[in-house]
Parts: structure tokens; sequence; C-alpha cells
């Protein structure tokens, strides 16, 4: 099947020809027939599986047949609105709305906090017809009475398992209910969550369901492996298979900042370029690590889970879990940076004998037992013991699985509440008898500053 086959108008086709894309994913193929007749959509796939084209280029063909009526001041009405979790993947989502819509007369904007709000009242003024925003500045500017939502037709949410990781399910029932109640919905989770149906059925309208591979599966394009590694020997060992094998461009993934922080001086002693992105960094600091890795002038990137989501880099070879997340599900979205659209990927995980826990959940997740192959030289030493691991004011106990929580500072209950996420990296934790609750504090760091320079084709 081609894209000829889908039904997209011309201007839409022509836009893909010239990036190359003859054939459509398996994701594409049945979502866009599907957002193309105007019903709601929950998508489910892979990361890397083409899923923004997925919804974007059914999105703009329908916007297209319907040109907008320009208000009595000349200025056209918000008639979409795509709603990120993170600032990078807002700025990758409206670049593929302005790549695949270049031949089209619509026009788009980015929205997130941490920079001035003028420039973008200034567009907004100007009119655009598809507003792609993260959630805590869109608030922002709806309670400054700068952007007006009651036109929208077409509404899509964007990674919301993520979102609701970050907290911000308080802040979508917000952007809900300043929508028009007549309007097509879609929803996009790589993983299904009770949560993430529960929102769904808050949002969607007898939905088509579209599911391009088992839940929390991961790509079979990815070869998976795990090292048995001593505590203290992690920085080493990655230094050791990054120089052996002649490594030249690595995703390094870390549970906190600080770590990445740390991680990214004992690199740069061994010559090796690398720098961290995560909440923390200036957008200025994100953008230049973005830029220079994905252009190859940067060896290794540094992340946290958050930070990470809207890093799309074709061809990426390499995934290193330096430390496993203690979700999950984060492995399955931090793995498939790599293996992408079909293309060979290798995502290797470094785990000390205090994240075997994190392992085995990991294991039964993706039902699935990872090989596992020992370094000569940087085996964990038989007499070492599993310590608690400190995720912020959490502390996991021995084993370091999701039931091996031993202290939560502050105490207080677990379960699913909590605002939006804090700045810690949005680590899930709890409190009392072990549930799962997620960080208080304020906005998630993931909605301000500038969008991340590009190098290479739209995400798909």
């Amino acid at each position: 099947m081609s894209f000829d086959t889908l039904g997209l108008a011309e201007p839409l086709l022509r836009a893909v020809a010239e990036y190359g894309y003859t054939t459509p994913t398996p994701i594409q193929m049945q979502a866009i027939p599907a957002v193309l007749s105007g019903g709601d959509v929950m998508g489910g796939a892979q990361t890397g599986t083409g899923k923004t084209a997925g919804f974007v280029l059914p999105m703009l063909h329908r916007l297209m047949a319907n040109p907008a009526v320009r208000d009595a001041k000349g200025r056209l009405p918000i008639r979409a609105l795509i709603l990120t979790p993170t600032r990078e993947l807002a700025a990758q989502v409206e670049e593929s709305v302005r790549t695949y819509g270049k031949h089209s007369k619509l026009t788009s904007m980015v929205m997130f906090g941490g920079v001035g709000m003028q420039p973008q009242i200034d567009k907004l003024r100007r009119g655009v017809d598809i507003l792609v925003a993260t959630p805590g500045r869109l608030l922002d500017h709806h309670q400054q009475r700068t952007l007006d939502l009651s036109h929208v037709q077409i509404f899509v949410l964007d990674e919301a398992d993520r979102m609701l990781d970050m907290g911000f399910v308080h802040d979508i029932k917000k952007v809900l209910a300043v929508l028009p109640p007549k309007k097509q919905s879609l929803l996009f989770s790589a993983t299904f969550s009770d949560e993430i149906k529960a929102l769904a059925d808050r949002l969607l309208n007898a939905p088509v369901l579209i599911e391009v591979a088992r839940r929390n599966q991961t790509a079979e394009t990815i070869a998976q492996k795990v090292h048995p590694v001593g505590r203290e020997k992690k920085k080493d060992l990655l230094v050791h298979l990054i120089k052996s094998n002649d490594w030249d461009q690595v995703l390094v993934f870390t549970r906190m900042k600080h770590g990445a922080n740390r991680l990214v001086e004992h690199l740069l002693k061994e010559n090796i370029s690398a720098m961290a992105i995560h909440g923390n960094k200036s957008q200025t600091a994100r953008t230049k690590a973005l830029a220079e890795f994905k252009t190859g002038d940067l060896t290794v990137l540094v992340a946290t889970d958050i930070a990470a989501r809207g890093i799309d880099i074709d061809m990426l070879p390499h995934v290193v879990n330096y430390e496993l997340p203690n979700v999950p599900e984060d492995y399955v979205h931090r793995i498939g940076r790599t293996g992408r659209a079909g293309a060979k990927g290798e995502a290797v995980s470094l785990v000390c004998v205090d994240e075997n826990g994190f392992l085995r959940d990991i294991e039964r997740l993706i039902k699935r037992e990872i090989p596992k192959e020992i370094i000569p030289g940087f085996e964990p030493h038989p007499s070492e013991k599993a310590e608690p691991i400190v995720l912020g004011r959490m502390v996991i106990g021995e084993g370091a699985g999701r039931g091996g929580q031993r202290h939560h500072a502050g105490g207080g209950g677990g379960g699913a509440g909590g605002g939006r996420g804090g700045s810690g990296g949005g680590q899930r934790s709890g409190g009392g008898g072990g549930g799962a609750s997620r960080p208080q504090g304020s906005r998630p760091a993931g909605g301000g500053g500038r969008p991340p320079a590009r190098s290479g084709p739209p995400k798909r």
C-alpha cells in the first residue's frame, strides 16, 4: 500500500513524497482513514512507529477541505489543538505540521512556557489554524484571555500516558472543559493503563480503537541486552563499551538529573564528548545538546525520562540504560528511541544488584527475559548486597522492585492522586502501603524554552 491509496489531498502527498516516504507504517494505514472519516480515535502504538503523521496528515486534509471563516477583525480561529507533554515534543509535532502542510495555506504555531508570552500573544492575534501546546502555558493564555478555543474542531491528545505520568491529569480536564463539546477527538498513547482508559471514556465518543502492537511490547528490531555490573563499576563499563565498540552516537538514560550531570563529568574526563538534557537545564543548553547530538557532533547525550520525550533521531543506533527506570513502562519508551521505523537498534542495560527488582518488573511487563552478558572485569563482586535506591524523597528497598518500597519522607497515603508533576524527573512515588502516587509540586519541567534545532526528516 502507498500513501496515494489513503485518500489524502494532493498537496499532502506531494509533501510526503518530497521527504522520500512512499509506504505508510501500520499505524498510519489504520489511523489516516479513521481520522479522515471524522470519528474519534484511540490509537496505541510503540514509539517510533509513525503515529505523528498518522494524525497530522488527515487533520491537515480535513482542515484544507473546509477553509476557515475569519472573524470580524480578519483573524483565523484556532480550529485544531494538539496537546503534548513536553516542549521538545511540541516543537517536533509542530514542525511536522509545517512540513506536511507546506503546500497548503494552513498556519500553525507552537506554544510552551519558559519564554515570554508576548510573542505568542502577537501570533495568536494574527490568527492560526493549528495550535500545538503544552498544558501549562495553554492554560496560562486561557486564563489571561489571550486565546479563543471555542472554534476547535479537532483535538489531539498526544503521548497521553506520559501526560498522566507527569501529573497533567487535572490540567487536561481543565482544557477539556473549555473546548467545544462537539469536535473530533484523537487520543494516542504508547501504553494503555486503567487511567488512560478512564481519560478516554471522558474524552472520546464511540472511538475507533487502533492498536498495531501488543501493549507494552518492545519492537522486534531492537536487540536487547543486560550487562550485570558492580555498583561502582558502571561508569567505567559505559566508557569501555563506548570505546571498545567505537560507538559514535549513544543515548544514555539516568533516573535523576544530578546523576546525569555526574555521568557527563566522568565521560568528559575520559575524552568522550557528552552533554546532559533534563528539566534543570536551560532551554538554550537543551537545544544545543539535542542539535549537536542529532548532527553527530556529540557522542553521548545523557537524558532523564521526561526530557527524552520528543527526541526523534533517524537511525539512532544505541540506547543505554545506565540506570533502570523504577517504572517498567518507561523502559519501553526509553528503548523505543532506537529501532525506529523498521531500522535496527541496540538497547543495553547496565544492571547492578540494587536494580534486580526493577529488571524483574520490566521482564514481567514485556513478557520476555532479556539476555544477560557479563563483561569480564566489570562483574559484581559475589559479596555485593542490594542497597536501597533513593528516588527524590522516596527510598526503594532491597531488590528495588515495586513492592520493595521502604520509606517515603513526609508519610501520606498512596493512591494515584497528585497534582502537576514536580520537576524531579517525573518519577512515581508512594507512601504508606506502597501505592503509586505522583510527586506533588510545581509544573513539570517540560513546558518552556525555544524549540530545539532539528536535522533530517520530521517525526513520522
